[in-house]
């Protein structure tokens, strides 16, 4: 069993991309317009900047997956319909996440595991981290991150998911990142809530109980009144 223990939502993050799935939910007109879409983009990849913005009013925002909105999905199938590669394709990346608002921002991070970028796409993530918004930390924190960002930037996004009230399974991949060194950063943070007088939150204990040396007699005790 992994060290965060539970099932994980974003675990898998999209199987592949969305259009089957989005094909069944679009009416006509919307599918029309989302399948002329990507061949345009494939022919010409500017195309995308107008299109891009453009999904959520032409195909709605509804959930689709437990993964996906609707309109996320959207952009997904106009973004992996670029002909691009590489550092073009990560250019042409950043260019809408830059201009983009935090719907489109979270469509783009969500889609990252989907396009063939390598580490080129870590500056997002890593803006993103630095910012406040949890739904755009969230959808940061998905397949890509998982497998790209380094360990201890890694860990530090697990401890702000922690201070934001994030929930910690909907962190990919944290059950097979989760060392020791995450688990001693998560017991001083517990510890500090407890010397403040306050819960500690219950999603980070499986990770610090997988890892017992880190774990000081006072925050053994407390972890056991927790449950």
């Amino acid at each position: 069993m992994s060290p965060h223990g539970c099932h994980n939502r974003l675990l898998h993050g999209p199987a592949g991309p969305p259009h089957p799935a989005l094909t069944a939910v679009l009416d006509p007109t919307a599918r029309t317009w989302l399948d002329d879409g990507a061949a345009q983009v494939a022919a010409e990849p500017a195309a995308v900047r107008r299109l891009f913005p453009a999904a959520r009013r032409r195909c709605g925002h509804a959930r689709l997956t437990d993964y996906w909105t609707v309109d996320e999905a959207a952009r997904a199938v106009l973004l992996t319909a670029l002909p691009l590669r590489g550092q073009a394709l990560a250019d042409e990346v950043t260019r809408l996440h830059r201009h983009g608002d935090p719907a489109e921002q979270r469509a783009i991070l969500r889609t990252l595991p989907l396009l063939d970028l390598g580490d080129l796409a870590l500056p997002l993530v890593r803006e993103t981290l630095r910012g406040n918004d949890t739904t755009l930390i969230e959808a940061a924190l998905g397949p890509y991150a998982a497998a790209h960002l380094p360990d201890a930037e890694y860990r530090q996004a697990v401890l702000k998911c922690v201070f934001c009230e994030i929930p910690l399974d909907r962190v990919t991949g944290l059950g097979a990142r989760a060392d020791r060194e995450l688990a001693r950063m998560l017991a001083d943070f517990a510890h500090e809530r407890i010397v403040a007088g306050r819960d500690v939150p219950q999603d980070i204990v499986p990770v610090v109980r997988a890892f017992p040396d880190v774990i000081g007699a006072e925050l053994n005790q407390a972890l056991k009144e927790e449950g």
